[in-house]
Parts: structure tokens; C-alpha cells; sequence
């Protein structure tokens, strides 16, 4: 906006001198108004339009394949994976500690940790980050 307003000016001024020197000021107004219309970008802004469209829909395209959908699928396969999780599966967990699978309800699971028979912890699905099938 600043810069509109101070081309303005100068074309005012120049508008002036070109009196001055005797030009028409019709034939001087409509080429300032041309000057200023490419200066400040409007005939881009007739025109570019449809190119401002086509770089939106290509940014939101970029967006979806590099994104949105390698997070989705990242989803589904997590999801899958718990789906499969059976008691005696070697688990590691997002803390980075591995156990073993003892008992499995709809949200939680309970993690046998190391030798030690009697460290069993409770923790959400969330909280497991791998899973290695038992040996069968």
C-alpha cells in the first residue's frame, strides 16, 4: 500500500513536469495508469488467476503425498500391529525397554521386564513401539 501511494506521487509529479514541457495530460494519465498498473502488479493479477489456482492445488498436493499420507499409512500399520499382539511377544516399548507380554486387555496390556519375575507393568497399546513375534 505504501509503495502504491508512493508511486502515485512520482507519477503526480512526473504528470506535472510533463505539463510543464507541454505533454497532453490524457495521453500522460493513461500511461501513468499503465505504468502503475504493471509497477503494482494488477495486469499479473488479471491474468494470474488460474495460476494461482493451479500452484494452490499443487502445494495441497504436496501436502496430501508427502504428509498426510505416509502419517496415514504409518497410522494403519501401528494399528495392525497392535490388532496381532498376542500374550509371550517380545515388545519394546517408547521408553526403549523390552519385555514380554504377560496379559492383554482391550486398551492395556501388562510387560514382564527383564529376569525378574516380579516386575510386571500395566501400560496403554499407545505405549508400544515394536513388536517381535514369539518364537513358536
Amino acid at each position: 500500500m505504501i509503495v502504491k501511494q508512493a508511486l502515485l506521487l512520482h507519477l503526480k509529479r512526473a504528470g506535472a513536469k510533463a505539463l510543464k514541457e507541454g505533454i497532453s495530460a490524457d495521453v500522460r494519465g493513461n500511461e501513468d495508469e499503465r505504468m502503475l498498473s504493471l509497477l503494482t502488479g494488477d495486469v499479473a493479477a488479471q491474468g494470474g488467476g488460474m495460476i494461482m489456482i493451479v500452484y494452490l492445488v499443487l502445494i495441497v498436493g504436496f501436502f496430501y503425498f508427502f504428509l498426510m499420507r505416509p502419517q496415514k499409512k504409518e497410522q494403519k500399520r501401528v494399528a495392525g500391529m497392535l490388532a496381532s499382539l498376542e500374550i509371550g511377544d517380545v515388545v519394546c516399548t517408547t521408553s526403549g525397554f523390552y519385555g514380554v507380554v504377560i496379559d492383554i486387555t482391550d486398551d492395556t496390556v501388562i510387560v514382564e521386564f527383564g529376569n525378574n519375575k516380579n516386575c510386571r507393568i500395566p501400560m496403554k497399546k499407545e505405549a508400544i513401539a515394536d513388536v517381535e513375534k514369539a518364537e513358536s
